[in-house]
């Protein structure tokens, strides 16, 4: 589904973050993505979502070259991709319901056609009771939980989740784990960036370190 060769990345004229990185991300597989902070996560991650160009190597999206998509490609390629960014990026005008049902209602769905899945959803991840609460109301874990469920919510190809569990308690993180357990059975590729090796020790996935900017997989 995505393959990347000889990737190399910088910001301006600065050191590169990743330096000859190559790894393939089959479908319906599940790794985890670690390695200390400043280590270049985000930026994989970022470059996994298409938000971001390599200074060098070859990235291959859906069987088509990163180099070739042009901008008015990008937004049809991202629907297959569901992301969990640290920075939630939710709607603060619109409620916990409303920001998980955007994408159907993006892609001009009826109301009727998802709001059963949506509030399943919202249920699953300990938010049943806070689907009327606006953003601003919500505390840290629970902006995090919203932007989870908006990113499941279509069953994306492939799912893209910075420290989903950072701001959530054991038990909770646990529930979450399951989740994304469940969303890789039923067909969804993911890959998780997180620090918790009490996390990555519960499921026998692929393990991506990165370290000084090179990339190693222990499957």
């Amino acid at each position: 589904m995505i393959r990347f060769q000889n990737v190399g990345m910088r910001y301006g004229m600065g050191p590169e973050i990743l330096r000859d990185v190559s790894f393939e991300i089959p479908p319906r597989s599940f790794q985890f993505l670690s390695g200390p902070s400043g280590a270049g996560k985000t930026t994989l991650l970022r470059l996994l979502f298409m938000s971001l160009k390599p200074t060098r190597g070859l990235i291959n999206h859906f069987g088509r070259d990163r180099s070739r998509i042009t901008q008015s490609d990008l937004p049809q390629l991202r629907r297959r991709i569901g992301v969990v960014f640290q920075d939630f990026r939710l709607l603060d005008h619109m409620t916990t319901y409303e920001n998980v049902a955007l994408p159907m209602r993006v892609r001009g769905r009826e109301e009727h056609s998802y709001r059963t899945d949506v509030v399943e959803l919202l249920k699953w991840v300990g938010l049943g009771d806070r689907m009327n609460a606006l953003p601003p109301v919500l505390s840290g874990g629970e902006k995090q939980r919203v932007a989870i469920a908006r990113a499941l919510i279509e069953q994306p190809e492939i799912l893209l989740a910075d420290e989903p569990t950072g701001n959530v308690d054991p038990p909770l993180a646990r529930r979450l784990l399951r989740l994304f357990i469940e969303m890789n059975r039923l067909g969804t590729a993911v890959v998780i960036a997180t620090h918790d090796l009490g996390l990555m020790d519960q499921v026998d996935a692929r393990r991506m370190i990165l370290s000084g900017g090179r990339l190693e997989i222990y499957d």
